[in-house]
């Protein structure tokens, strides 16, 4: 068994398996086009995740374990898990995004246009949407750029690598604060409306 669930792809690969097994057993009857538009739903969700919970693994473990960490260890993160987790966190960020988008337009309303200029009955998953636009930006024209030097990737001196990962880390912890906000937009116009 360990030897199954300790390759990632195998396990990978078993739970794409089942998630077909119950989309075809569970639905098989009704795959029509409203079908499909849940599935983006489900696949939105799921990039939104993977995106946020990296967001919040840098937040709540990463950034405020680092400075405990004795200097010999740092390459361990800086090196291996930092970039590993910086690659699915700002893909992450894009799937969601453009899965988001996916959801607006092939919902039964196609209502990306009204939820952007928060128009009456979007306004909830309007806000949401364009936190959720701020802070992929964020990622990609601030995090990203940041990272890149403060690990290293990209070459610079000591004090522009010690001037990229402040930049970073304020920025990761902007976009912390509005996660929260987001989150509760996306959740909302479902539950509560617009």
């Amino acid at each position: 068994m360990a030897k199954i669930l300790g390759n990632f792809h195998v396990a990978l690969l078993i739970g794409l398996v089942l998630l077909a097994g119950a989309m075809l057993g569970l639905h098989r009857e009704v795959m029509d086009g409203y079908y499909w538009a849940q599935v983006m739903r489900f696949l939105h969700v799921f990039a939104g995740v993977l995106w946020i919970g990296l967001l919040y693994y840098f937040n709540f473990v990463q950034i405020p374990t680092m400075p405990q960490v004795p200097p010999e260890l740092k390459p361990g993160v800086t090196r291996f898990i930092a970039p590993r987790a910086l690659f699915w966190f700002r893909w992450a960020a894009l799937a969601t995004v453009l899965l988001g988008f996916l959801v607006a337009e092939m919902s039964r309303s196609g209502y990306a246009a009204d939820a952007l200029t928060l128009q009456d009955g979007y306004r909830t998953i309007g806000i949401g949407m364009w936190l959720g636009l701020i802070m992929a930006a964020n990622v990609w024209f601030v995090i990203w750029p940041n990272q890149k030097r403060a690990l290293g990737i990209v070459t610079v001196d000591d004090s522009a690598k010690a001037r990229s990962a402040t930049t970073a880390m304020m920025a990761s912890r902007i976009n912390f604060i509005l996660s929260l906000p987001m989150l509760y937009c996306m959740v909302a116009q479902t539950h509560i409306g617009g």
